[in-house]
């Protein structure tokens, strides 16, 4: 089959990138069409397949300032030509399923979220917007749910990355999706002994307001126990400002660096609501509990009194209490481990295989309709 991969943007490589990384594992003779790329924030992987942005990369500044041409994305995707492939995927949080895919192609949609600031969290983005941002985005916002709505009537098949997202699917676009976490790299993580363990709790991920992670410094402030936080985000400076001497903000840190805070740590502190959440998987699969808000993908990845504990409400002293309830349960990093395996990168490609084999037919069914 000819493959065609339409992603969003490729300026990173998120949890988004990682499943396309995934899908160029599966088809390694894709082609992938996307808004902006910068090379030099991508993996080789990626960079060895051909790929094409559209009209969107030759606008000014467009590396740095894509999320501001929002409104063009959809014309842009529907001038994207697909003709002669057989397969279509998008892997959409941005705008991408909004492709016009040529018959008889089939187009399965890869969700991580129908886009957050239009749907589920239009009202944070709206409130944490200036002026003139929160002036143009009723309108745009509108526009953009009428055209998000219509065109997931171009999807042939959805999967969805958690039974969350799935959840959402079924909301706004009245339609099903089959579930299939996305690839987590659990061999990459190795738990130490217990003779190595530090005496610290450990914050990880981007710095932004609906992660919350300005909850988790004020309970450690208040317990005078320490945390870790690694990584960086528009709160960095306001979360310097208001951590304790307990608590020690790193920023953004080395892939070797992380492995080893991970596989030393207490436990992993997230309290934020993930769509799917790949931050608590990577800490199992480093043989430590997670305290997890008890919403979102963390529900589909901890189990609770096993490999981690939930708190029920988003606050300063439901955090507090997760942190004395986890003390008094003796975890088994072995179950940890085990539990972070059945997300490892094998497991996905299996299952998102075996997904296409069932939607499209055999590929030679397909060359006969193309043909016939």
């Amino acid at each position: 089959m000819r493959v065609a991969i339409i992603h969003y943007w490729l300026v990173g490589m998120r949890g988004g990138e990682k499943v396309l990384e995934a899908l160029c594992h599966i088809y390694p003779a894709a082609d992938i069409y996307t808004h902006v790329c910068d090379p030099s924030a991508i993996s080789n992987s990626i960079k060895s397949h051909k790929i094409s942005t559209t009209f969107i990369a030759r606008l000014p500044y467009a590396k740095k300032m894509y999320k501001r041409y929002l409104p063009l994305m959809p014309m842009a995707l529907e001038q994207i030509d697909l003709g002669g492939y057989d397969l279509v995927i998008s892997s959409e949080s941005g705008p991408a399923k909004g492709i016009i895919p040529t018959s008889p192609a089939v187009h399965i949609c890869y969700c991580h979220s129908p886009m957050r600031y239009i749907w589920n969290m239009y009202n944070r983005y709206y409130d944490s917007s200036g002026l003139l941002t929160r002036l143009m985005m009723p309108p745009l916002a509108h526009y953009l749910r009428t055209w998000d709505v219509a065109t997931s009537n171009r999807v042939d098949d959805f999967v969805a990355n958690s039974a969350t997202v799935a959840h959402r699917i079924k909301s706004y676009y009245r339609r099903d999706a089959e579930v299939i976490h996305p690839p987590v790299d659990t061999q990459a993580f190795r738990p130490v002994a217990t003779s190595e363990l530090e005496d610290y709790y450990l914050l990880v991920g981007e710095l932004v307001s609906y992660k919350r992670p300005d909850l988790a410094i004020e309970a450690f402030n208040r317990m005078k126990t320490k945390l870790v936080v690694i990584g960086s985000g528009e709160m960095l400076g306001r979360l310097r400002k208001i951590a304790g001497p307990t608590v020690t903000i790193l920023g953004t840190q080395s892939f070797d660096a992380l492995k080893h805070y991970y596989a030393r740590c207490k436990a992993l502190v997230f309290p934020g609501e993930e769509d799917f959440g790949i931050v608590p998987v990577e800490a199992m699969a480093s043989g430590r509990p997670v305290i997890a808000y008890g919403r979102g993908g963390a529900t589909e990845t901890v189990v609770a009194n096993q490999t981690g504990v939930f708190f029920e409400t988003q606050g300063v002293d439901a955090i507090v209490d997760a942190v004395e309830r986890l003390q008094r349960i003796d975890f088994n990093p072995s179950d940890a481990v085990a539990r972070a395996a059945q997300f490892r990168r094998e497991v996905f490609v299996d299952k998102f295989s075996s997904f296409v084999r069932k939607a499209t037919g055999s590929s030679t069914d397909l060359l006969r309709a193309r043909a016939g």
